[in-house]
């Protein structure tokens, strides 16, 4: 029998999100255990339970289409998670860590968000409806955890650019100047 050629696209598109999805849920924990604001942590774990979710959602497009999710490795995630990987060992100020975990993440969200975005239309060209509701579900998740992610970066960035690093020729850090003392001075 021949396949479409979106539905073809279509089938290797959710085989990527769904290798993407289960790389972010091993990824996750290791975000959680990184981050030192409260907020942050939490916010973590929620998307991992979310995340879960998202594995399952699509196990249960896949079992409709009677195809198998395996078979793809999404090397865009793999990259991304590498990267944020990177930024957790290279990055030992807690505050500019806590940033950088944020950037991160956001970056995961962005493509995430391009992903499902393409998915569920061609979902909805294919006449899938319930894989199309699904999908859209979803996507609305990642934007909404994007959302999350910038009014945390908000607060999270300010104590980053307020924290300083260490003179190398002292054992103190420097004093900065707070963006109140900026304006002070001025």
């Amino acid at each position: 029998m021949k396949t479409n050629r979106l539905k073809h696209l279509y089938i290797g598109e959710l085989k990527d999100l769904y290798s993407a999805e289960t790389q972010l849920v091993n990824a996750l924990p290791k975000m959680v255990k990184a981050a030192t604001s409260k907020d942050l942590r939490a916010g973590f774990a929620g998307h991992l339970e979310q995340t879960k979710e998202h594995v399952a959602r699509l196990e249960k497009i896949f079992k409709a289409l009677g195809e198998s999710p395996a078979g793809k490795d999404c090397k865009g995630m793999e990259g991304l998670i590498t990267e944020g990987g990177e930024m957790i060992a290279g990055t030992p100020a807690a505050e500019e860590r806590d940033a950088g975990l944020i950037s991160a993440a956001q970056r995961v969200e962005h493509y995430e968000i391009a992903v499902y975005g393409c998915v569920s239309a061609y979902a909805k060209l294919l006449g899938e409806d319930q894989a199309e509701s699904l999908l859209r579900q979803t996507l609305e998740e990642e934007k909404q955890t994007n959302q999350k992610l910038t009014h945390l970066a908000a607060k999270i960035n300010v104590v980053a650019s307020e924290s300083v690093e260490p003179d190398e020729n002292s054992e103190q850090p420097k004093k900065a100047a707070t963006p109140k003392t900026k304006a002070a001075r001025a």
